[in-house]
């Protein structure tokens, strides 16, 4: 088990719509193993997650919100999915601002199930291998990636670190990416 202390990890979500296991099992795994993790929303407000996109889930309280944090001082960003969540984010212009910032310094993007319709709006997959939910798929080639059906990819391609998971139940070898990412 890799020992993650003074690693700085940012997850980016909006307020409403956020998966909750594809937040708070990273969140609290990453924390458990010495990570701090800072959680950047649109508001203040608490994020309202979602099981299933449908049902309600925990609320937590963001540590900041997405136009107060600087993105410069992570080692990893985190974009967990939920299709209201994802689909709102990506219309966010800082949002989109700060994928940009990580992906342009080479640091890692750790993106699950809708969370990478954020790089595709970063313009930031052409050239990577990645999954997500299935049905950004076609999403993904046409801004120039090559998408996969597997549980987790780890790829390089488009010139930073990008692991990317389908869905929550695919959360432990997503995590496991993560991981070795960090560890590196």
């Amino acid at each position: 088990m890799p020992h993650l202390t003074s690693r700085q990890v940012l997850a980016l979500v909006t307020n409403y719509g956020v998966e909750q296991d594809e937040l708070l099992e990273p969140v609290r795994h990453l924390r458990d193993r010495g990570a701090v993790v800072t959680l950047a929303a649109v508001s203040r407000d608490d994020v309202r997650t979602l099981v299933g996109d449908e049902k309600p889930g925990e609320a937590v309280a963001p540590d900041t919100t997405i136009d107060e944090v600087d993105p410069a001082g992570f080692d990893l960003l985190l974009v967990p999915g939920g299709t209201i969540n994802a689909d709102s984010l990506r219309q966010h212009a800082r949002a989109v601002a700060v994928v940009d910032a990580f992906t342009s310094s080479g640091r890692p993007v750790a993106a699950i199930c809708h969370g990478p319709w954020a790089l595709v709006e970063a313009g930031r997959v052409a050239g990577a291998t990645l999954t997500s939910y299935p049905s950004l798929a076609t999403d993904i080639r046409n801004a120039g990636g090559t998408w996969v059906d597997e549980p987790v990819v780890r790829d390089g391609g488009a010139g930073f670190p990008l692991i990317t998971s389908r869905s929550p139940r695919d959360i432990p070898d997503f995590l496991r990416e993560i991981d070795a990412v960090l560890a590196d």
